[in-house]
């Protein structure tokens, strides 16, 4: 199916890739290295990740003006399938989120002098960092509605400042991160979406507070594999750490968010198939009765076959949406890139749900892969838009060209009843 969007440089780079995360991270993949502590792996996933350096197979999403290979956001999807094999895969690549947007968002628009103390440590892996948008006290599926303000202080010192404050969580990997990316408030008095813009925070500004890391269905982690709580407090950094132009946050946030979603959604594949093929080696092996396999039930070859159609059709979805992202850019394709993210998240849910019904009461405990999945990837239906934002805004589009304008609808019934 993949050589329907396939090319020379994926027909290269795809299966040196799987080689790698099975021959190198699988083994990994213990109850110790799943079960505690992101750190307890990382230093083994820090020494694979000088092994991808002397492969050559660094900095795969990068353009080929930053030194990577210029792959188009169709052939990096199918490198983020392979790589989704293991849970360790895009970290061991530095790849992963939220890094992987941090650069594509810092590249474009940050400073020289932002890139040279940033950028350049971040895509060589010497650094991590984490984005700060989510608030606790306000809903994240409207996200012009934030309470961390920015005000800019002229003549603080040798330089302009902004000072930050505001609550902030699932600020994801902040732990041991060098800098995060905060959306906050700088113009109050303009229109919605112009109202916040994103500004560079190193982590070791004063003011900066890691409160904790956010228990996920009872792991908490650290490391890259945590979510945390965040408190600015008085925070205080330069006028030229601002990203892009002031009022430019919600723009860059959609723009952050467009190749994101092909990066998630093929992610979510690649675990689908993994658990696909857990399924089906449980349903070929496990004896229910002498002579009698576990995959000749047909509910588990029900099982088998939605998902391998299910998968299929993911996938074609993904990449098609990819592609025309790649030719006509992430606006025009607005419909595709919210229909991909709820429907990729709910068979990637669906699929691991199969599969740890297929292994029964073993499929709960950590001596498989499967609760992992279970407990890391629920969130794929919340974060990133919800299922019902994307549905929404998906039907209304739909429903436009029909001529039924709900949202204008709403607004007028709003004005009048004001």
């Amino acid at each position: 199916m993949e050589s329907l969007f396939a090319t020379a440089r994926t027909e290269a780079l795809v299966p040196r890739i799987r080689e790698f995360v099975q021959n190198e991270l699988i083994p990994l993949e213990t109850a110790e290295h799943l079960t505690g502590n992101f750190s307890t792996v990382a230093k083994h996933l820090d020494a694979k990740r000088e092994l991808v350096k002397r492969a050559g197979l660094w900095g795969l999403q990068h353009s080929v003006e930053e030194g990577g290979l210029g792959l188009t956001l169709c052939e990096f999807g199918q490198v983020s399938e392979a790589l989704a094999w293991s849970p360790f895969g895009h970290y061991t690549f530095n790849c992963q989120a939220p890094d992987i947007g941090n650069m594509e968002l810092l590249h474009k628009h940050a400073s020289d002098a932002i890139k040279r103390q940033y950028l350049e440590p971040l895509k060589e892996g010497h650094i991590r960092s984490c984005f700060s948008m989510t608030e606790p006290e306000f809903a994240g599926s409207n996200p012009t509605r934030l309470g961390t303000t920015a005000v800019l202080d002229r003549g603080a010192g040798p330089d302009d400042e902004y000072v930050i404050n505001g609550h902030k969580w699932f600020t994801s990997s902040a732990d041991g991160a060098s800098f995060a990316i905060v959306m906050a408030v700088t113009n109050p008095d303009a229109a919605p979406h112009r109202r916040a813009s994103m500004i560079l925070v190193p982590t070791d500004t004063p003011g900066f507070q890691l409160v904790r890391s956010i228990s996920i269905m009872g792991d908490a982690g650290d490391h890259w594999g945590s979510h945390a709580e965040v408190r600015y407090d008085n925070v205080r950094v330069p006028v030229g750490n601002l990203i892009g132009g002031e009022g430019m946050g919600f723009v860059l946030a959609q723009e952050r968010l467009g190749p994101g979603r092909i990066h998630h959604c093929m992610r979510w594949i690649g675990i689908s198939e993994r658990c696909f093929d857990l399924m089906c080696r449980r349903a070929a092996t496990r004896e229910l009765e002498e002579g009698v396999m576990l995959g000749e039930k047909q509910f588990v070859q029900g099982f088998i076959a939605e998902s391998r159609a299910e998968i299929d059709a993911a996938r074609l979805m993904v990449l098609r949406t990819a592609r025309n992202i790649d030719q006509f850019g992430a606006a025009a394709v607005r419909n595709e890139i919210s229909a991909i993210k709820f429907f990729v998240a709910n068979i990637m849910l669906q699929v691991v749900d199969r599969a740890i019904q297929v292994y029964g009461a073993m499929g709960i405990t950590d001596d498989v892969l499967l609760p992992w999945y279970y407990r890391h990837e629920r969130g794929a239906r919340i974060y990133d838009g919800a299922d019902e934002v994307h549905k929404t805004a998906l039907a209304r589009s739909i429903l436009k060209e029909y001529g039924l304008d709900t949202k204008k609808k709403a607004a007028d019934l709003a004005a009048t009843r004001a």
